[in-house]
């Protein structure tokens, strides 16, 4: 193993010659690395404004590399959601682990960042606390305890490792502020992001998408399984949708470019009339994304639940969301794990009612996928009451500067000493 390096996944054994100030972030999945991201750039950012040379290193993914971290493996494709169908990634999770723990136990960093990623992060998080106790941790984007916690362990555990909780939404701070942790509500990093979004006259006409022609968004996987549980719904669904709607063109972004081929063979297995869109679209890094793009352009999204789903409130697109596991995972959740949660989306956890239409499970049928899509699009009175409820939601996700906000509070965790080194 050798030095680190921005683009690939191994861990790297020496630091880099000369540093001033060291972070270590950890995250995973797509959605964390894009986060990351973002707080990368921010930390550089106020890292610069305070006169301090910042040397961060990750778990990540490629935006995170792109933004100016130094990855020490990458974490994006093995996230999973669901109890067998994380079986898989144990392993390649674990390894990583092994070899990042190994990493910081040599080279201690200043600082360490953790984002989401419950189980992974939580493990470091507590090695840290353990064998280098002077280092301070913060965690931004708390896992989701304050929606569906199956037991005050987790809660207890992620409590004990923080220095300083950086929640995203007013619920998770208050939750974590109850059970003990120090919390500051910076607001949701997207707010910032979308400042970067085009709007829906410039992504329509960057995609060639014609004035009369409807457009929809699928976006059917962030994981490898969503490929398998999620998109033959999604999929179905559009196709009942195209049958009443021929001249609905469907556009779908690819998070990863491993996903393209299963869904341009879907893509055909169903009869579609749609465009697969991958890469990134911009030469400013991840500024503006395909995802964003297509988004921008559509007049409904359907996909999946997740951060997705805020970036399609925020660029006030009507959405349908689904949900779904194995049917093995589904039956041990509600009859062994009394799993319950009032919602699944972030728009309808941050207003805690109906924002937007959601199915789980045996309710995401591609029945009640279509006909709550057709309804978005054909009833002016149940778009306009989603428009509405949309404008109510962005109260609570805060003000613009979300993530220079989160760097000046994980900066000031910094000690002293390592100021003055």
């Amino acid at each position: 193993m050798g030095e680190p390096t921005n683009q690939g996944s191994a861990i790297a054994e020496t630091p880099a010659a000369s540093r001033n100030i060291r972070l270590f972030i950890s995250t995973g999945e797509v959605s964390g690395d894009l986060q990351g991201a973002l707080l990368v750039t921010a930390l550089k950012r106020q890292a610069q404004a305070l006169g301090i040379e910042l040397e961060i290193l990750a778990l990540g993914g490629d935006r995170m590399a792109q933004a100016g971290a130094t990855l020490l493996g990458n974490t994006t494709a093995i996230g999973s959601v669901g109890l067998l169908e994380s079986l898989p990634y144990i392993w390649p999770t674990l390894q990583i682990q092994r070899r990042a723990k190994q990493y910081l136990r040599q080279y201690p960093p200043d600082l360490v960042v953790l984002i989401d990623y419950l189980g992974p992060n939580v493990a470091i998080g507590s090695y840290v606390r353990q064998h280098l106790p002077q280092v301070p941790i913060a965690y931004f984007i708390a896992p989701q305890e304050w929606v569906w916690s199956l037991s005050p362990r987790n809660t207890a555990r992620i409590v004990n490792i923080t220095d300083r909780l950086l929640a995203i939404f007013p619920e998770e701070a208050r939750y974590f502020a109850e059970h003990g942790a120090k919390v500051s509500w910076v607001g949701h990093p997207l707010v910032d992001r979308m400042q970067a979004a085009p709007d829906r006259a410039s992504a329509r006409q960057a995609l060639g998408i014609p004035d009369d022609q409807i457009a929809i968004a699928l976006l059917p996987a962030s994981r490898r399984q969503e490929l398998k549980y999620l998109m033959p719904v999604i999929f179905q669904a559009a196709q009942q949708i195209q049958a009443q709607l021929p001249q609905a063109h469907f556009w779908i972004p690819v998070s990863l470019e491993a996903y393209r081929s299963p869904i341009e063979q879907a893509i055909q297995q169903y009869g579609l009339r749609a465009t697969v869109l991958a890469g990134q679209t911009s030469n400013s890094k991840f500024e503006e994304s395909i995802t964003l793009r297509a988004i921008a352009a559509a007049d409904l999204a359907i996909g999946k639940s997740g951060t997705v789903n805020l970036e399609i409130a925020l660029l006030n697109v009507p959405q349908v969301v689904l949900y779904r596991v194995g049917a093995v995972t589904a039956w041990i959740a509600r009859h062994i794990l009394k799993f319950s949660i009032p919602f699944m989306s972030p728009p309808n956890l941050v207003e805690m009612r109906s924002v937007v239409p959601e199915f789980l499970q045996d309710q995401a049928t591609p029945d009640n996928i279509a006909q709550a899509g057709l309804e978005l699009l054909l009833n002016p009175v149940r778009r306009q009451q989603t428009l509405d409820n949309y404008q109510a939601m962005r109260q609570a996700v805060g003000e613009v500067g979300v993530c220079d906000r989160a760097a000046q509070e994980i900066l000031q965790l910094l000690p002293t000493n390592a100021l003055l080194s």
